[in-house]
């Protein structure tokens, strides 16, 4: 296999986008074309096809490319679950929850399963496309590394870094990059290129050809904002905006501190019918909101906390008076419970926390997470969607004889007695134009879209555009054989 890899010059650069329309424009240039990310560190995930989880980012390049996502396209995924610490999935499945300080003591002994995956999913490429992570001008991160430059000096594998122009100061990222790069480090970039440029790239030649000469890295393009981004799913919750929609169903999300899986999101922030708001702490609930979704969480006690400290509490119950509706998705339906018992402390100290007790339903925390894709119907309307579950806690009560859906004919989720409260572990449902659609009907508004036809629109677009402004001939005489 060729491999190349793509670094960026700082963290949101856009190298996920860069990765998902490279590979879209090289396997219609009729390549089998892999994604590959050593290292991520998110919440939003997907769940594979062999059954593990990855980061959200790569089963969309895996989209691109016109596969499934596999667990060795992002053998180690980080997970934040407090402000110091994460849990570590490698290969899909979990081994730790570590603070800060000891995974730096663990990423040594990770490189063996990286470049384990990394071989194994090239023996069916002609081109695996990695993507770093943060920055390699992070030198004081260096030791140990398998993200950037520790997997790309392992590997073999050539480097293409991508400055970020919109942020400004584009040539210091660049060639500032190279000049606290350990020399053997820099000696592995081969190329540039510029990305998010507004207006005329002409204006930026000057620019483009100092950097050629200062650094010694061919310039592969200029790459023009590509505006359709919003409409791919995004990984970083950074990135989570509300619609520019007046559609008359207002819909308001909570985004968690550890908000997770926000993904589910994106269908319905494309219709049109659907106006929606992301509420961020220190906001309050909007009073004319007829659907509240509290969606998934990577800590589901700790952000049941979080919500009532920002007063949401307070706000869903004001909200329910006045006739409104309320799902939860995941963590967001544990929260709508009576109480979540954690006696093994999975989720910080053991004990219980009480739940909002909107669902006559309990939870109880276990080890084993449940990491499956499903196939279920929606109850209310019969309708058949796709979806999957990626969880720990098993939720049961009176209000389950009232299921959101059934899976092989067993009941999932749970319904108040009125109807107006919801809650279901099954994360994916909107993507799906028939549940969608059905769903959005019982609260009074019309679905205009075909979302995943949609999303392969905007991916052979992003691949035109790259065609345009990228030299991608460049790019792929630079990778190299490993």
């Amino acid at each position: 296999m060729r491999a190349l890899m793509i670094q960026g010059a700082g963290s949101n650069v856009g190298k996920s986008l860069l990765v998902a329309g490279l590979a879209r424009a090289f396997v219609r240039r009729g390549l089998a074309v892999r994604p590959f990310k050593p290292q991520n560190m998110s919440n939003n995930a997907a769940v594979t096809a062999d059954g593990g989880e990855i980061g959200r980012a790569q089963a969309l390049q895996a989209l691109a490319c016109g596969i499934e996502p596999l667990t060795d396209m992002n053998p180690i995924l980080l997970k934040p679950e407090t402000e110091t610490g994460a849990q570590v999935v490698v290969q899909g499945k979990r081994v730790a929850t570590v603070a800060a300080r000891d995974y730096a003591k663990m990423k040594p002994g990770l490189m063996a399963p990286t470049l384990e995956s990394f071989q194994r999913l090239g023996d069916a490429a002609d081109l695996v496309l990695v993507e770093g992570a943060g920055s390699p001008a992070e030198v004081n991160l260096r030791a140990g590394d398998i993200a950037n430059m520790g997997f790309a000096r392992a590997a073999g594998v050539p480097v293409v870094l991508i400055g970020d122009i919109d942020r400004g100061g584009v040539i210091a990222q660049l060639v500032g990059s190279q000049a606290v790069l350990d020399p053997e480090d820099a000696a592995m970039i081969g190329g540039f290129a510029v990305n998010k440029f507004r207006g005329d790239p002409r204006l930026f030649d000057d620019g483009y050809r100092l950097i050629e000469e200062r650094t010694g890295w061919k310039g592969l393009g200029v790459v023009p904002w590509f505006a359709e981004a919003g409409q791919l799913p995004a990984e970083d919750a950074l990135d989570l905006k509300g619609s520019d929609s007046s559609g008359k169903l207002h819909v308001a999300c909570l985004v968690l501190s550890r908000i997770a899986n926000f993904d589910d999101l994106d269908p319905l922030n494309m219709e049109p019918e659907v106006r929606l708001s992301m509420v961020r702490a220190g906001e309050a609930l909007p009073g004319d909101v007829d659907l509240v979704i509290i969606p998934g969480t990577k800590s589901t006690r700790g952000d049941l906390a979080f919500l009532r400290a920002q007063g949401w509490d307070l706000d869903i119950a004001s909200h329910l008076r006045r006739g409104g509706h309320v799902l939860g998705l995941c963590g967001g339906y544990q929260m709508l419970g009576k109480r979540i018992i954690d006696r093994d402390g999975l989720e910080g100290a053991p004990g219980v926390t009480e739940g909002l007790g909107l669902l006559d339903v309990e939870t109880e925390m276990v080890p084993e997470k449940r990491l499956t894709r499903v196939a279920a119907r929606h109850v209310a309307s019969g309708e058949a969607f796709e979806g999957y579950e990626i969880h720990i806690g098993r939720s049961d009560g009176p209000d389950r004889a009232r299921p959101f859906a059934k899976l092989d004919g067993q009941p999932e989720g749970a319904i108040s007695p009125d109807g107006r409260v919801t809650g279901s572990y099954l994360h994916g449902l909107f993507s799906n134009d028939g549940f969608r659609a059905a769903y959005l009907t019982s609260l009074g508004v019309e679905s205009t879209v075909t979302y995943g036809s949609n999303v392969e629109a905007v991916l052979d677009r992003l691949a035109e555009h790259l065609e345009t402004h990228m030299d991608l001939d460049a790019l792929l005489a630079m990778a190299r054989r490993v």
